[in-house]
């Protein structure tokens, strides 16, 4: 969880993810529904798949236990280098060092490092430091150090250098620029998308959903149907061209219903919501994905995107008082 999320934010999440699965056995059980389901908003769902299929391997091939060697716990899905070190460091003493966010901006401050921190050449240099100073014996307090040292003192902005431990050692503190450490590229300009989706509604009342293939971003979430614009169409033709290319359905586009803005990592979006209704076919998904027809109060057991989340709030809203569908 703490793969590009900061322990503030993880941490309600963590303590609701351990009491739904309090030991590797009940994840590697869990259906994957009701894993991304307790996952639910806090994003970068490759983590949840991974972890589940992780706990699954080691349930079947480690016999429950996290393996302890370094080749072994990189096998894992979604384990990748820093992981790895800090589970095998803190767990079980082994001596491998730990490179995330900061520890790398402490080592580039320290040893004044003015090539780009992102370039792999970088990394693997600062790598190599971080392999270098570790203190074999006690590997684990020395990475829990390090990276306290980086969330708490040498932070991104507005650094505590006259109380930093190191600071006798710190080249850019000497040079009294450590705010110009990490040397970073310049941000490229953030995409926008509009995307559209339907709000398909059967005679009873229910709404059609349809869950995104494990392979995409958001894999395993349930969605609208729907997509992004395409040069020279309305948002409307692009809610009736991506419902039937996804569903083989021709669907009537009704009122907007909800236009939602929402930032992802890199890109932007603005999701146009409307009303539809089938006019001709049965909804079958493309790529074999499963697809339901739910009412509004169910939509709760299923686990969405977050601005697709925004949107059922304001169906449920709606549902409570019928008369704000005709706003």
């Amino acid at each position: 969880m703490l793969q590009q999320t900061r322990v503030d934010q993880a941490e309600p999440y963590y303590e609701r993810f351990t009491e739904a699965f309090p030991t590797v056995e009940a994840l590697a059980k869990a259906d994957l529904d009701e894993v991304l389901k307790q996952w639910e908003g806090l994003g970068y769902y490759s983590r949840a798949r991974n972890l589940h299929r992780a706990a699954q391997m080691v349930v079947d091939d480690f016999d429950a236990r996290v393996p302890d060697t370094y080749d072994a716990i990189r096998a894992l899905p979604g384990v990748g280098p820093y992981t790895a070190a800090a589970v095998l460091s803190l767990a079980y003493e082994r001596p491998h060092a730990v490179l995330d966010g900061n520890v790398a901006r402490v080592l580039t401050r320290v040893f004044a490092i003015r090539d780009e921190v992102n370039k792999t050449r970088t990394k693997r240099h600062l790598q190599q430091l971080a392999d270098d100073l570790l203190a074999p014996e006690q590997p684990g307090a020395f990475n829990e150090a390090i990276m306290e040292l980086g969330a708490t003192v040498c932070m991104p902005a507005n650094p505590t250098c006259p109380r930093c431990a190191v600071n006798d050692v710190c080249e850019a503190y000497a040079l009294g620029t450590p705010e110009a450490f990490p040397v970073k590229k310049k941000k490229a300009p953030v995409p926008h998308y509009d995307i559209a989706v339907g709000l398909i509604f059967d005679g009873e009342g229910r709404i059609l959903i349809q869950r995104r293939p494990e392979d995409k971003m958001l894999g395993g979430l349930w969605e609208f149907p729907g997509g992004k614009q395409e040069e020279g169409e309305t948002i409307a033709e692009t809610c009736q061209r991506e419902v039937r290319e996804e569903l083989g359905i021709d669907i009537e586009i009704g009122d907007l219903f909800q236009r939602i803005s929402h930032a992802f990592t890199h890109f932007k979006i603005t999701l146009h919501a409307f009303r539809c209704r089938i006019l001709a076919g049965t909804p079958a998904a493309r790529e074999g994905q499963p697809i339901r027809w739910v009412t509004v109060p169910e939509l709760a057991d299923y686990a969405f995107p977050r601005a697709n989340r925004r949107l059922i709030e304001a169906l449920n809203e709606r549902t409570q008082n019928p008369t704000l569908f005709d706003r």
